[in-house]
């Protein structure tokens, strides 16, 4: 549950607004993970994650820090609000860095704590092709396996093989765009250490909407709206950052954006070539031509 609060703040920040109070839907969560998340247990996660103390140190400075100013949950909206430690943003910038929109949100869709874990670091290997090596004796402080007096879960090498290392690389697999597995390597007669292997692949479901939005949501419109139409525009290949800017900061286009979207899955529209020219033309962006072969509409009614 940490992770996929860590994850989805992630998801939200805005280097335009650094030290903003960032507000996460609990809803919007449970539908991207397909998972219940209930308050007391919220509360467990989010007094863990304010706890924990991080340490950074460079050759100047050794510094402590957490993660929250504070944490308020909003009684019957669903809804975290945050204020975030300014010392740590920096870090959590960094930390989205290694992702892309589909790769928080496939972290956020894998159900494993394992898995989440083993993704964010072969994330960072993808060009790669594989990891660097890993003792096995790390791999398991990585993964939480070893407490803070030193006892250790999942001692067997066949134990942490079958309950974390097998369920979780197919998990990364079936959800994500990376395809990973592994290999053991001994010194001597013993299994010392391991070796992730990293390669991308088409992603194996949809991501069900955009993770990084930046447009601020216009009057009288939900976020939910915007963030539809902005995944719109991304699977049409309406790439150019003014005209995205344009089309959802407006909230008509936002509304046909939707409108056409579902005609587009319902069949009720049909682009013979370019989705997005005859959305343009449906936005008044682009000039239609009754000449033009490229569209074909069917009627909406």
């Amino acid at each position: 549950m940490q992770l996929d609060l860590l994850f989805f703040l992630i998801s939200r920040l805005r280097r335009d607004e650094p030290t903003a109070i960032y507000e996460l839907s609990i809803r919007d969560l449970a539908a991207l993970t397909g998972k219940q998340y209930h308050y007391t247990y919220l509360r467990k996660a989010t007094e863990g994650m304010g706890s924990h103390m991080f340490e950074v140190e460079d050759e100047h400075e050794y510094t402590q820090l957490w993660l929250f100013q504070y944490v308020r949950y909003l009684k019957g909206q669903g809804t975290i609000q945050l204020k975030l430690s300014e010392l740590a943003i920096p870090y959590l910038f960094d930390l989205k860095d290694n992702f892309t929109s589909y790769g928080l949100a496939a972290a956020l869709r894998l159900s494993s704590k394992y898995a989440k874990r083993i993704y964010q670091f072969c994330s960072q290997w993808k060009d790669k092709g594989e990891t660097r090596r890993f003792e096995l004796a790390e791999l398991r402080k990585m993964l939480r396996l070893v407490d803070d007096k030193g006892n250790e879960k999942m001692r067997q090498l066949s134990e942490l093989k079958s309950k974390v290392l097998d369920p979780a690389v197919k998990q990364i697999t079936e959800h994500t765009e990376l395809h990973v597995g592994y290999r053991l390597e001994k010194k001597g007669r013993t299994y010392q250490s391991v070796v992730f292997t990293v390669k991308p692949q088409a992603l194996a479901e949809t991501i069900p909407f955009d993770l990084v939005a930046t447009t601020p949501t216009p009057p009288g419109l939900a976020a939910h709206q915007v963030e539809n139409a902005a995944r719109l525009l991304a699977q049409i290949g309406i790439i150019t950052p003014a005209l995205i800017e344009q089309i959802l900061s407006t909230p008509a286009h936002v509304v046909a954006c939707n409108k056409f979207a579902h005609d587009v899955k319902t069949g009720k529209v049909k682009a013979k070539s370019s989705l997005a020219g005859l959305l343009l033309t449906v936005l008044g962006l682009k000039k239609s031509s009754s000449t033009d072969p490229l569209f074909d509409a069917k009627p909406a009614g």
